[in-house]
């Protein structure tokens, strides 16, 4: 999730403390009926069958060895990345299927957006099904595509009311907030049904390098074969849910279609979202854009098998946290970490082990398994308070011998693989990890408490150890050039942050590139901070 923060230290202006005095009374007064619409049954929507006219379908076919198997595009770059969701959505003909826990609308937000409007005009179907906790200001864009011909918009787990703000929007449904505090965190993006675009990036411009001031490390993967229809099936299952509401239940009708078609075409058509994105002639792994080989008709890809996962969407209906572990996409992951007999390597941003998963990597070590963890600093983390919940645990798995790295937000700059504007800071936002050199999970899915009992969560894993190679050499590039190592100091307790790769040595003794007020504060919340709301 992503979060702005403002110092305690700042005081708002009267006018500020007046505004949302009146949000408060507002929402107070909503609250009494603050309840959703009653759902309307939808009749049954299903992904559309591979057509063989479709270009998409010929290519991922042609590109095909073994038709049991699946072939995979790794997307460590953030311009390579959006270039290709753009490109497919463009190249489609009869589906679209797409599925997001944030869709910003900002540069990047409405380029898809139009892009999807484009793709319906052609006359393909397309279903966005999108999160609502992080609709505040999207809602004219999302509302405006279900305009057009050819398109449903449905929200997941929307709020009933009172839309202005998220603080609003929880005020006016208190007596919901365990429903709404559980969300969906998928990320699916399926064309044709013959080719998926899935893992950690949410549409907005942090995620694809095109913000001035925060962006993401982040990491996804263009995927064709025989896993596509699970990912489809997946998708049709949160599609049809009853937590999926279309988005006129929620905001209402459309009084005037065409206007409201003018609208989106003015919000998405104006502005300076068409600028072309800049890529260099190969990626990090030695790619071409996809654009090229699309137009060759066969795409360059490693192979392997592999297995789509995903949470039941009744998720976040669970009324216990042991309710919603039976059916959470983590302890699959982590079944699989405990099986290892060599290496794990991990890349979370946000990572909370909790006792039993340093009990998982000691037991690990304790059987010569390399153990390597790609996280967040604190200075990195978008949201940190979970920090806290990690730096409970830092020495405990120190002294196991796993190796630790943290982010630098201001090093991400001597990484290649980045490639973020010159003023602006990194932070870590790739879910994935590779076991014994041959088995891969990428996904939408963090190591911490709200990934396993209250968000929904989608991946993959894939045996290919070519996969395998790419991604452990994308997560020891973030490792090795923008990153600090964790050491302990000369008293075998306190901790040393190493800055990788510099010469002469940095070698810090406290929290790197945070203020010490930032780490006061941090140490007067820490004994009150929840794990299990992480």
């Amino acid at each position: 999730m992503t979060c702005r923060h403002r110092s305690i230290l700042q005081m708002p202006s009267m006018r500020t403390l007046a505004r949302l005095l009146v949000v408060l009374v507002e929402s107070a007064l909503v609250a009494a009926c603050g309840t959703l619409p009653p759902q309307v049954e939808q009749p049954p929507s299903r992904a559309l069958a591979p057509a063989p006219d479709s270009p998409l379908v010929r290519i991922a076919r042609d590109s095909t060895t073994i038709s049991s198997m699946s072939g995979f595009r790794l997307m460590p770059q953030a311009y390579y990345s959006l270039d290709v969701r753009i490109e497919v959505a463009r190249r489609a003909t009869h589906s679209l299927d797409v599925q997001y826990y944030l869709i910003q609308n900002d540069r990047s937000g409405r380029l898809l957006m139009r892009t999807l409007r484009d793709a319906a005009l052609r006359g393909v179907r397309v279903r966005l099904l999108v999160d609502d906790l992080n609709t505040v200001g999207g809602d004219p864009m999302f509302h405006g595509l279900a305009t057009f011909p050819n398109v449903e918009v449905r929200l997941f787990n929307p709020f009933c009311c009172v839309r202005e703000s998220v603080a609003s929007r929880f005020a006016a449904s208190l007596g919901d907030f365990r429903r709404l505090n559980h969300r969906m965190h998928n990320k699916l993006f399926i064309a044709d049904g013959a080719i998926a675009v899935m893992g950690g990036r949410n549409i907005a411009d942090e995620y694809f390098a095109r913000s001035a001031s925060n962006n993401f490390v982040d990491m996804d993967v263009l995927v064709v074969g025989s896993v596509v229809p699970q990912l489809a099936t997946i998708f049709d299952t949160y599609w049809n849910s009853p937590q999926a509401y279309p988005v006129d239940a929620i905001l209402g009708k459309t009084a005037d279609i065409d206007e409201g078609r003018r609208n989106f075409n003015h919000l998405v058509d104006d502005g300076d979202q068409m600028m072309s994105v800049k890529m260099q002639p190969i990626d990090i792994l030695g790619h071409r854009p996809i654009s090229g080989e699309f137009d060759a008709g066969y795409l360059e890809l490693v192979w392997g098998t592999a297995t789509a996962i995903a949470d039941q969407p009744g998720k976040v209906m669970a009324t216990s946290v042991e309710q919603a572990r039976s059916m959470s996409v983590q302890m699959n992951i982590m079944d699989r970490v405990a099986e290892s007999t060599r290496e794990v390597v991990i890349s979370s941003p946000y990572f909370v082990p909790g006792a039993e998963g340093v009990e998982a990597f000691t037991d690990l070590r304790r059987r010569g398994v390399r153990v390597v963890i790609l996280t967040n600093s604190l200075a990195a983390n978008d949201v940190p308070v979970v920090h806290i919940g990690y730096a409970r645990y830092r020495v405990a798995l120190l002294r196991t011998g796993v190796k630790l790295y943290e982010l630098s937000p201001s090093g991400v700059h001597h990484n290649d693989l980045a490639m973020l504007p010159t003023m602006s800071l990194g932070r870590l936002h790739a879910k994935a990890a590779v076991i014994d050199e041959n088995m891969v999970y990428i996904g939408s899915m963090n190591l911490d408490p709200r990934s396993e009992s209250t968000n929904t969560e989608l991946g993959i894993v894939v045996r290919c150890p070519e996969l395998a190679r790419e991604v452990s050499s994308v997560i020891d590039a973030s490792a090795q050039r923008s990153s600090y190592e964790l050491r302990f100091g000369p008293d075998g307790n306190s901790l040393q942050w190493l800055l990788v790769g510099t010469r002469p040595e940095v070698l810090l003794s406290s929290e790197p590139e945070v203020t010490p007020f930032v780490q006061f504060r941090d140490m007067l919340l820490a004994p009150f901070v929840p794990e299990k709301l992480l």
